[in-house]
């Protein structure tokens, strides 16, 4: 499958891709309607690690439920995954997402444990908490994409839908996703490099890499806000030129079919 990722600035909906992902407070459920009605998957973002000060519900955490500030992100704060409240607060949003109309969701800063959280969390914890997200979207019809977190895709990969990762071809991890690949799920990529905007044999020997793990890798500016999109095809040694224009769960429990590639 092929993406697009804008979650600043107006969306642009007219790129002729499979699916887009868009911000989920910052779209109606007007304009996701008319996103749909162009035949795309609508993937709803948000951050399910981090509280941010900007955020309408931002009022329903607890002082409690925040811990150190995230390293160059003003405003926002690593979450308590352990914590009921948190959790209840991600269960309204995915219902936002499904009463939206939203095909499925991104939830991001689900690997708080690998960073310096200030709350002592811990890779069960994490694993618990993704779990619990993954269970609660397929409680309501969506898919849900796994982001980031490749220290454990091959525990969490049963549980989601889809894989949304952000330079694993600039740091060299790409191959942990191929349990995304061996399942037949969608691998989302997005790289920022500048080096894959000007240098035409490092973006084809990407794409090559890309390509072997049926993976979507697109160049986008940092902002994601439509303003660069450069996009491999989904062939081996065949891109697009730049362009300015993004399971079965162990549960015995009825689930989201995986968004296939």
């Amino acid at each position: 499958m092929t993406w697009d990722w804008q979650i600043s600035g107006d969306v642009n909906s007219s790129r002729s891709v499979d699916a887009i992902d868009i911000d989920l407070f910052d779209n109606s459920s007007e304009d996701i309607t008319s996103i749909k009605s162009t035949g795309k998957l609508v993937i709803c973002y948000f951050s399910a690690g981090s509280s941010e000060d900007w955020r309408d519900d931002f009022d329903k955490f607890q002082s409690s439920d925040m811990g150190a500030n995230l390293d160059g992100w003003a405003g926002e704060r690593w979450l308590d995954i352990r914590s009921e409240n948190v959790r209840q607060v991600m269960a309204d949003r995915i219902a936002l997402a499904a009463q939206k109309g939203c095909d499925a969701i991104e939830p991001d800063n689900v690997d708080g444990y690998s960073n310096s959280n200030g709350l002592g969390l811990t890779a069960e914890n994490q694993l618990d908490y993704n779990q619990y997200l993954a269970i609660t979207a397929h409680s309501y019809d969506l898919a849900i994409g796994l982001k980031n977190t490749v220290d454990l895709v091959d525990r969490l990969e049963p549980y989601f839908d889809f894989a949304v990762n952000e330079e694993c071809h600039q740091w060299s991890e790409c191959e942990t996703l191929r349990p995304f690949t061996q399942a037949g799920k969608a691998i989302f990529n997005a790289e920022y490099s500048s080096t894959y905007k000007t240098n035409t044999s490092s973006f084809n020997s990407m794409c090559t890499t890309a390509d072997s793990l049926g993976m979507h890798s697109v160049v986008f500016s940092l902002d994601l806000d439509n303003s660069y999109y450069k996009a491999c095809t989904l062939t081996a040694g065949l891109v697009q030129e730049p362009v300015q224009e993004p399971v079965q769960e162990p549960v015995q429990e009825p689930i989201q079919e995986p968004i296939q590639e």
